[in-house]
C-alpha cells in the first residue's frame, strides 16, 4: 500500500476512534438518607447534571441512598475511602471521635445560624484548620445543616429549665453534651428514627434542624418548637460533608478533574447552604401556619442557655489538648470568620 495512502486511512481510524478512547466513569454516591432528601434532590443531582453536562456526558452519578451500599452512616467514610462508593454525603459526628478537630464547629456558641452563614465558615475553618483531618480523602464540600433546633411533642421550651429532664434525640456526641448541659437527657439516634421514636413515647422529641421536619414528618408528631435568634450564634451545628474516594478523584482525566474541581469547594457549600435556608424557611411556614407554636429563645434566656452549655467548650478544650491539637485555634478562626451583626 502507498504510504500516503495507509497514513490517510490511520489518521481517519484515528479521528473515529478518538472519541471512544476517551474516559468516561460512573461516580457510585452514596448517603443516610432518602432519594427524595433535600440533600441529593435539591444540591447533588443538580451538581451531576452540571458535570455530566461539562464533560460532554463523560461524567455519569448513579445513587445509592438510604444506606443502599450497606453499612450504617457511621461507616460511610469507611464505604468511600474502602471504595465500595465513589462519593458519600454524610456527618462526620455520625463517626465518634473519628473526626475530632471537626467537632469544634458542632459545639453550642461557635457557628452562625443559616445554611449559606453556616457553610461560608465551615468551608474556610476547613480550609485553615482542618486538610489535615480529612488527609485521605477529597473533600467535594463541608457545610452545615442550619443551627440547631429543639421540636416537642408537648412541651414548650422558652428558658433552659422547660428542657430539664426531656429525653430528646441527639443527632452527634457534640450536641449530646449541650443537651446534658442545659438538663436533657439525649438519645442518640440517626434522623430517620426520630419520628417513630416521639410517637412511642420513646423520647419527648429532638434536636433537629428545620431542614429535617418536613422529609421525616417529624411536623406530625411534634407541636412544639424552640429556635435561637438569627443574629446569636448557633446553640450547636451538626457538620456535614461530601467526600470523594482519593485514588478515584486522582485517576480521572486531568480535564475531568478540573470540571469536578470548577464545582465543587465554595461553590458547591454554597449551594448546599442555599438550598438548606429555603427548606429551613418553608418548614417554619409550615408549622406556623398548622397552628404549631413556636418559641424565638432570645434575650436573658437566651444568654443562660449559652451560660449553661459554655461547660461542653471547657471540657472540648480539654480533650483536645489530650489529643495533641489546638482546640483554640479552630474555635477562633470559626469564630474569626463568622460575620457580627
Amino acid at each position: 500500500m502507498h504510504p500516503l495512502r495507509f497514513s490517510s486511512i490511520a489518521l481517519i481510524f484515528g479521528l473515529v476512534a478518538a472519541p471512544a478512547a476517551a474516559q468516561e466513569v460512573t461516580l457510585k454516591i452514596s448517603h443516610f438518607l432518602p432519594g427524595m432528601a433535600l440533600a441529593q434532590r435539591a444540591v447533588m443531582e443538580p451538581w451531576c447534571a452540571d458535570l455530566e453536562r461539562d464533560s460532554s456526558g463523560r461524567i455519569k452519578c448513579q445513587f445509592y441512598p438510604s444506606m443502599q451500599l450497606g453499612g450504617t452512616p457511621a461507616q460511610l467514610p469507611d464505604l468511600v475511602r474502602n471504595g465500595v462508593a465513589d462519593v458519600v454525603w454524610t456527618a462526620p459526628g455520625y463517626s465518634a471521635g473519628r473526626f475530632p478537630r471537626t467537632e469544634a464547629l458542632e459545639l453550642p456558641g461557635v457557628l452562625p445560624l443559616g445554611g449559606l452563614a453556616q457553610g461560608r465558615v465551615i468551608w474556610s475553618v476547613f480550609e485553615q484548620q482542618l486538610q489535615s483531618e480529612y488527609a485521605g480523602y477529597k473533600v467535594l464540600a463541608m457545610h452545615g445543616d442550619g443551627g440547631m433546633n429543639i421540636h416537642t411533642a408537648k412541651t414548650a421550651i422558652s428558658h433552659a429549665d422547660d428542657l430539664k429532664g426531656l429525653k430528646l434525640r441527639a443527632p452527634n456526641r457534640t450536641i449530646a453534651r449541650t443537651l446534658t448541659a442545659l438538663g436533657a437527657t439525649p438519645v442518640a439516634m440517626p434522623p430517620a428514627q426520630m419520628t417513630e421514636a416521639i410517637s412511642k413515647g420513646v423520647v419527648d422529641g429532638a434536636s433537629a434542624v428545620w431542614e429535617v421536619i418536613i422529609p421525616t414528618k417529624l411536623d406530625e408528631v411534634t407541636r412544639f418548637h424552640m429556635e435561637t435568634p438569627d443574629n446569636q450564634p448557633a446553640m450547636g451545628a451538626t457538620v456535614l460533608t461530601l467526600l470523594m474516594n482519593k485514588d478515584r478523584y486522582e485517576r480521572l482525566p486531568a480535564d475531568l478533574r478540573e470540571i469536578v474541581d470548577r464545582h465543587s469547594g465554595l461553590a458547591l457549600v454554597e449551594r448546599f447552604g442555599a438550598a438548606w435556608d429555603g427548606a429551613i424557611a418553608d418548614a417554619r411556614n409550615k408549622v406556623k401556619a398548622a397552628g404549631h407554636t413556636v418559641n424565638l429563645v432570645e434575650g436573658s434566656a437566651y444568654d443562660v442557655m449559652r451560660q449553661r452549655a459554655a461547660i461542653v467548650e471547657q471540657e472540648w478544650l480539654a480533650e483536645a489538648k489530650t489529643k495533641g491539637f489546638d482546640g483554640a485555634a479552630i474555635i477562633n478562626a470559626a469564630r474569626a470568620t463568622t460575620p457580627r451583626p
